[in-house]
């Protein structure tokens, strides 16, 4: 049987300020500082700190929305996200659930086919967590956390599934990328981590309109991991179908060592996570007069650059994305 891909990705663009979303800690390169060293009590989760908000994250964030056409919230709400992990000191992740920074915007990506618009479901901002590194030493296993990463702006945008090919995925994501970093608030440097890939995966017969049990890849680091990753779960789904099984919906890694998906933990759903409006933290008022100013200051946009080469000096599409 032929299968049609439905490919949906979160991005999570690392925002470019100065200190940490909710505390005044300094933004360092988690590749080259000694661990733990930019840390409080705030981002340390300490019992009887106060978040404070990051006015600068904020006015990026409304940024990044703003390129993607998003409609900005006048009003829009923290919330506690509830889990256990040793990388989230607090037992929670203060994140944006119900009411959003940003909703509804839309993406144009050129693809080999031609045009496609990929739309935006949401961008909302969130604190990042901390890091683990996995370490091997003879019989012992063990893992250590760094929490200079804790606390770190995150904006995340969510695609509509609207990809069904390779292509459209690649387009999305270098072109989101493309626009993050010449608005300023994303630096782009894939090998530091500061754009982070969660690809959305199912596959339905061609022609049907009904979308298949989807699984959720994490922390796709690079485009080259991304697509393969991808490619590697759809056809790892098509054979499972194929030979009478069903599809798990559950959440999965990468292996770049063995090209190959595995089996972390089953998909949580939102339920899942307990959401409730964080306490510490006053809606978020956006006023009309302030999403404007910072529109008058965007830059023109690379899809926008790349097109008007294309048309005043003919140049193809390759040379002037370039």
């Amino acid at each position: 049987m032929k299968y049609e891909p439905v490919i949906g990705l979160e991005v999570h663009a690392e925002l470019a300020s100065a200190t940490k979303m909710f505390c005044g800690c300094p933004v360092v390169d988690t590749t080259l500082a000694e661990p733990n060293t930019t840390v409080c009590p705030v981002c340390a989760g300490m019992p009887g700190t106060l978040p404070v908000l990051n006015q600068k994250a904020v006015e990026y964030g409304i940024r990044a929305a703003l390129a993607l056409e998003c409609e900005v919230q006048r009003i829009s709400v923290f919330a506690r996200k509830n889990y256990f992990y040793p990388d989230i000191p607090k037992g929670y992740q203060i994140s944006q659930y119900e009411l959003p920074l940003a909703t509804n915007g839309r993406l144009v990506v050129d693809t080999p086919q031609g045009e496609s618009v990929i739309r935006v479901r949401r961008a909302h901002l969130e604190e990042d967590t901390g890091k683990l590194s996995h370490i091997h030493e003879g019989s012992e296993d063990y893992s250590l956390v760094d929490l200079n990463r804790a606390g770190v702006p995150l904006l995340e945008i969510v695609s509509e599934p609207d990809m069904h090919s390779i292509e459209e995925v690649r387009g999305y994501a270098t072109s989101l990328r493309a626009i993050l970093k010449e608005i300023g608030v994303n630096s782009g440097d894939m090998e530091k981590g500061v754009i982070r890939f969660e690809a959305n995966v199912s596959i339905r017969p061609v022609g049907s309109t009904e979308l298949g049990t989807r699984t959720e890849i994490k922390n796709l680091n690079s485009f080259r991991a991304m697509e393969r990753g991808i490619l590697y779960e759809l056809e790892r789904q098509a054979k499972l179908l194929d030979s009478g099984q069903v599809v798990a919906q559950e959440t999965l890694g990468w292996n770049e060592a063995e090209q190959k998906t595995y089996s972390q933990r089953s998909k949580e759903d939102a339920h899942d996570y307990r959401y409730f409006p964080e306490p510490d933290l006053p809606p978020l008022v956006v006023e009309k007069e302030w999403v404007e100013e910072i529109r008058a200051t965007l830059q023109v946009l690379p899809r926008a650059k790349s097109l008007r080469l294309q048309n005043q000096f003919g140049l193809n599409r390759v040379d002037a994305f370039k």
